[in-house]
């Protein structure tokens, strides 16, 4: 499995897009592995989760053939992972030399939501609705949506996504998990690599987004259920710039807990 992460911040962006804060001033002077865009990823060049507003500028940045991309899963609604006015880019008269159908993923709220923003649908989209902790044959990958600690009145997902040998679980937007994401992830799963929010840093809210301590608590029941296997790697990401952290600052923090701290266009092979 390839995984190319195309962006690591919240939803304002770090440095936020419209802040001076100081964290943010820092982030600019610093630049590199400190400038975060809203967060996607993409699998083997085929299948991307979530399409953020700073999808043009991953394409530009990353040198992206997006019209590989015939798979599309949206994790929930909330605009830093949900602009689907972008997608009409796609359809015939916009776009050249891409195949049809494109398939896209997620739930009830995702679905109704594009049906109001394509312009053209017919044969060009084909959407498929996503039910929690059933499994979708997706191209070559198994596909598990599970339940996220996100939003009251949305079903957010996370995903467990199996391709060959390697298992990734893709842990946000979410607080610490909900009971029946665990039971599943403690029946059914083994995982190589674990991506997990760390949207609230040092901040004391574990509900709706995790923080320090909950990826850390996160991560160690996961290694004690022996979901993770000795060469599985985990990786923090989706930052706001109010936790005040900076790259080397989360680097500091995580490094002893055996977490690896992810940052715009890093890619992981395995």
């Amino acid at each position: 499995m390839k995984l190319h992460i195309l962006g690591t911040a919240a939803s304002e962006g770090y440095p936020a897009i419209f802040c001076t804060c100081s964290h943010c001033q820092k982030a600019r002077q610093l630049g590199g592995k400190n400038i975060r865009t809203r967060t996607s990823a993409i699998i083997d060049h085929t299948l991307k989760i979530d399409f953020p507003p700073d999808t043009l500028h991953h394409v530009l940045r990353d040198d992206l053939d997006l019209t590989k991309i015939q798979h599309l899963l949206f994790t929930h609604t909330h605009h830093d992972h949900f602009y689907p006015e972008d997608l009409n880019m796609r359809l015939p008269g916009y776009a050249h030399g891409v195949q049809y159908p494109f398939h896209i993923y997620g739930n009830d709220a995702v679905l109704a939501k594009l049906s109001q923003s394509l312009k053209k649908q017919n044969d060009h989209v084909q959407f498929h609705l996503l039910r929690p902790f059933s499994t979708y044959q997706i191209d070559d990958a198994e596909v598990t949506p599970l339940l996220a600690d996100h939003n009251q009145i949305e079903t957010c997902l996370l995903f467990h996504i199996k391709k060959g040998n390697t298992a990734l679980l893709y842990g946000h937007d979410t607080g610490c998990f909900p009971d029946e994401t665990w039971n599943w992830l403690e029946t059914n799963a083994k995982i190589d690599i674990a991506l997990l929010d760390c949207t609230n840093g040092n901040l004391p809210e574990y509900r709706n987004h995790m923080n320090v301590n909950a990826v850390i608590e996160t991560k160690n029941r996961l290694q004690e259920n022996s979901i993770l296997f000795d060469h599985s790697k985990v990786y923090v990401t989706h930052f706001s710039h109010n936790i005040g952290l900076l790259h080397e600052d989360l680097i500091k923090i995580f490094q002893p807990h055996n977490i690896d701290v992810a940052y715009d266009g890093l890619v992981i092979e395995t």
